[in-house]
C-alpha cells in the first residue's frame, strides 16, 4: 500500500457546523485515497456515536469524551499507515487542540458555512427539530461552536463543490509531504 512519503499515515480532521458538508467532503477524500492505493478509514461522528460512543450524550463533557475517543482511534490508525478522515463537528477549540497534540500528522480543515445556509440544507432535520424545541443543544444554533483560529485549510462550501474541496485538501496534504501523486 502507498503511504505517501513515509510509513506514517495522517489525519484530516474536518470540523464545522451540522450541515456544512463534512461527511460529503470526507467521502470524496476517501475515494481519492483509495484510488491512490492508501489504506483509509473514515471516522464520521454520527457513525462513531452508534458504536464507540453509544453511551454518550451531548453535554460538553460527553462531546469532549466523544472527540477524545475519535482522536485516540485516529492516532492509532495513522501511526499504522492509515489515511484517516475525521468528519466531526468537534465544537470546542480545546478538543481540536487536544487532537492536534496527540496526532503526529494532523491537518485541521474548517468546513465553513454560514448558519443560515446550514439551516436551509438541514439534511438530517436537526435545525427543524431545534426550532420546534425537540433538540435543545444543537451546536452552532443553541450551543457553542468555536471557529478554528489557524486551520491548515478553510473550505467555504457556498462557493465550492465537494470534489473541489477534496482537491484543495489533497493539495495541502501534498504540500505537507503526507500525500504524493
Amino acid at each position: 500500500m502507498n503511504n505517501g512519503n513515509s510509513n506514517s499515515g495522517f489525519v484530516v480532521w474536518l470540523t464545522g457546523l451540522p450541515g456544512t458538508g463534512k461527511s460529503t467532503i470526507s467521502a470524496e477524500l476517501e475515494n481519492i485515497f483509495q484510488e491512490k492505493g492508501f489504506c483509509t478509514e473514515t471516522m464520521d461522528g454520527d457513525e462513531i456515536r452508534k458504536g464507540l460512543s453509544a453511551d454518550l450524550g451531548f453535554t460538553k463533557e460527553d462531546r469532549q469524551e466523544h472527540a477524545r475517543r475519535v482522536a485516540f482511534v485516529s492516532k492509532l490508525l495513522a501511526r499504522n499507515g492509515v489515511a484517516v478522515n475525521v468528519a466531526l463537528i468537534s465544537p470546542y477549540r480545546s478538543f481540536r487542540e487536544h487532537a492536534r497534540n496527540e496526532i503526529e500528522n494532523f491537518v485541521e480543515v474548517y468546513v465553513k458555512t454560514p448558519l443560515e445556509v446550514c439551516m436551509e440544507r438541514d439534511p438530517k432535520g436537526l435545525y427543524a427539530k431545534a426550532q420546534q424545541g425537540d433538540i435543545t443543544d444543537l451546536t452552532g444554533y443553541q450551543d457553542t461552536y468555536e471557529e478554528p483560529l489557524n486551520p491548515e485549510v478553510v473550505i467555504d462550501t457556498c462557493d465550492t463543490t465537494p470534489e473541489s474541496a477534496a482537491r484543495t485538501i489533497i493539495d495541502k496534504l501534498e504540500e505537507l509531504g503526507y500525500f504524493s501523486n
